[in-house]
């Protein structure tokens, strides 16, 4: 049995984390797929820090400051958040001056995870992720478009042998999907905003050119507490939006809320 006080007397706040995951097999199931994800998405804060592309960096720091806050890391969540409002404002000197300091925080808190999901040290430290097989949409399907795989990952538990969740990892895959698929199969979408390349909005608008609101209802799904980004959404005839980390009974609200648009 893995040692929770490895995490506890690091300052991770596991108690709060439980309030969306539930339990401990949960909590480390998702864990798991943020070590096989974070990787890539430090490597992808690098790259855009260099190429001096703050809109991008701060779309990634800010799926690496929503995990933190998934799993419990309070203050490297905040320092995450910090360097997402320095892109947004595209504030590269303060990215620059500041990203040793983020990373080497960053570092330190995974070892910490790493240590207590037995991860030996010294070797190759990353976890593979499972890949998602593409899967044909059946009957009482529901979409899911998300950039993190935590996310996807644990609404695709919940409602396991009830709705099959099909997963779309950015905008343009949502897209391709609603426009290769028989409408009536899809009951919902679940729709995060912020994402690399085509974003949520770029989706909205798609379905409001496409007149696709009255076929597939959506609610949003995002990390986003900015007034002008949730004006912005219920501009769209979405259905609901439910604000990043959510707990299970919160999400099957929704998503009972949503598919009960289609069916009324």
């Amino acid at each position: 049995m893995k040692d929770v006080n490895i995490l506890i007397s690091n300052g991770i706040d596991v108690k709060k984390s439980l309030e969306l995951f539930g339990d401990m097999e949960t909590y480390d199931q998702m864990l798991e797929e943020f070590l096989g994800e974070v990787d890539t998405k430090i490597a992808n804060s690098k790259k855009f820090k260099d190429m001096g592309d703050m809109a991008n960096y701060a779309i990634v720091v800010h799926s690496l400051k929503s995990d933190c806050r998934y799993f419990g890391m309070n203050e490297l969540g905040e320092m995450f958040y910090a360097h997402e409002l320095a892109g947004k404002r595209n504030d590269s000197s303060f990215v620059n001056q500041e990203y040793d300091s983020l990373m080497a925080e960053t570092t330190k808190m995974l070892n910490v995870v790493k240590r207590y999901m037995g991860v030996i040290a010294g070797s190759d430290t990353s976890i593979t992720p499972a890949q998602t097989p593409k899967t044909e949409i059946v009957e009482n399907s529901i979409l899911v478009v998300d950039d993190s795989n935590i996310i996807r990952n644990f609404i695709e538990k919940i409602f396991n042998g009830k709705y099959k969740v099909i997963i779309a990892s950015d905008g343009q895959e949502a897209i391709n999907i609603i426009d290769n698929t028989l409408n009536d199969k899809i009951q919902c979408m679940l729709l995060d905003l912020n994402m690399p390349g085509v974003d949520g909005f770029q989706v909205l608008q798609h379905f409001q050119n496409a007149n696709l609101f009255g076929k597939i209802p959506v609610s949003i799904i995002t990390g986003s507490n900015d007034k002008d980004t949730i004006d912005k959404a219920f501009t769209y005839p979405i259905v609901d939006m439910i604000q990043k980390p959510f707990n299970e009974n919160k999400i099957r609200e929704v998503v009972e809320k949503t598919i009960f648009r289609k069916n009324s």
